[in-house]
Parts: structure tokens; sequence; C-alpha cells
């Protein structure tokens, strides 16, 4: 029983992550939330030109801080990779750079404007269907609801309190 226990800790571990260890994305349903536990986007090193243009600086330019956040872009990478199961890493391995495989996984996991249009019409459609399930727990049915407000809230979905509240309160059994 207690290696139970410890086995879904260490699960919830995995997801969540720890002080020492990074969360993994295990999947694409959990891309906004592994997104969201990151946090740190790609370290780039860039310059301003006269004309107020930013571009990417190059090597011969560096100074001694730009090669310690080339050293820290290495770490970057290494942290992003390790944080993505072996499932998900093996389509990225062409992405050599912190900045090339954030960028791939922001365009796999949230898509293009289409579909993420697409996807806020499901998450529309699923709120506007939501109801109680036949032999569910109030408690689970606050639960579902729950998370789809907050996949809602995450996609850009934007829904009103009194929509919410109106919405629950309807799919509550009425025994």
């Amino acid at each position: 029983m207690e290696s139970q226990s410890m086995s879904a800790h260490h699960d919830m571990d995995a997801i969540k992550g720890t002080t020492s260890r990074i969360p993994r994305l295990l999947s694409v349903e959990g891309f906004p939330e592994w997104k969201y536990r990151i946090k740190k986007g790609p370290i780039r090193i860039t310059t301003t030109l006269e004309d107020g243009t930013i571009i990417d600086k190059q090597v011969k330019n560096y100074t001694d801080d730009d090669f310690e956040r080339v050293e820290e872009q290495g770490k970057a990478l290494a942290t992003l990779t390790m944080a993505l199961s072996p499932e998900i890493a093996q389509g990225f391995h062409e992405y050599t750079s912190t900045k090339a495989l954030w960028e791939a996984l922001i365009e796999v996991y949230e898509g293009n404007e289409d579909m993420k249009q697409s996807r806020q019409d499901m998450l529309r459609q699923k709120f506007n269907m939501f109801n109680y399930v036949l032999g569910e727990t109030l408690e689970n049915q606050l639960q579902r609801f729950i998370a789809l407000t907050t996949e809602m809230s995450s996609a850009g979905v934007m829904v009103t309190r009194s929509e919410i509240n109106k919405k629950l309160l309807n799919s509550i059994p009425k025994s």
C-alpha cells in the first residue's frame, strides 16, 4: 500500500515538478499547464541597430557576459529537453537551440491561429453542453467543471462570471 502511495507521489512529481526536478510534458492536453510551470522562455543574444531594429548578435562581437549567456542557453536547452517525455522528445531532436525548440513546441502544441480558434470553439461547445452525468458525485462534477473553465481560460476563451455561475447552477441535478 505504501509503495502505491510513493509511486503516485513520484508520478505527480514528474507532472508538477519539484525544487530539484523540472515538470515533464507528457501529452498535448498538458501543454498549457506545462508551459506555465516552465515559465522561462528562450535566451537570445541580440543587438539593437541605429534604426532600432533588433537582430541576433554575431559571435565575433560577443562580450564575456554574452558568452556567459550562451552557457546559460546550453543549460536552458538541456533543461527544456529533459522536461520532455522520451516519446515527445523524439519529435524534436532536430532543434539545437532553446529558441528554436521553444518555438517548435509552441507551434505544435498551441497551433496556428486556425487551430487555436478551432480549439476555442470546441471548448465553448463543451461548456455549452456541460451537464450532470448520471451517477456522478457533486464533487466530481465540480472538479470536471473547474477543469473545463480553467482549460477555457488557458485557451483564451472569455466567459463572464455570471455565465459560469449560471451554467454550473443549471447543471447541478435537482435532487
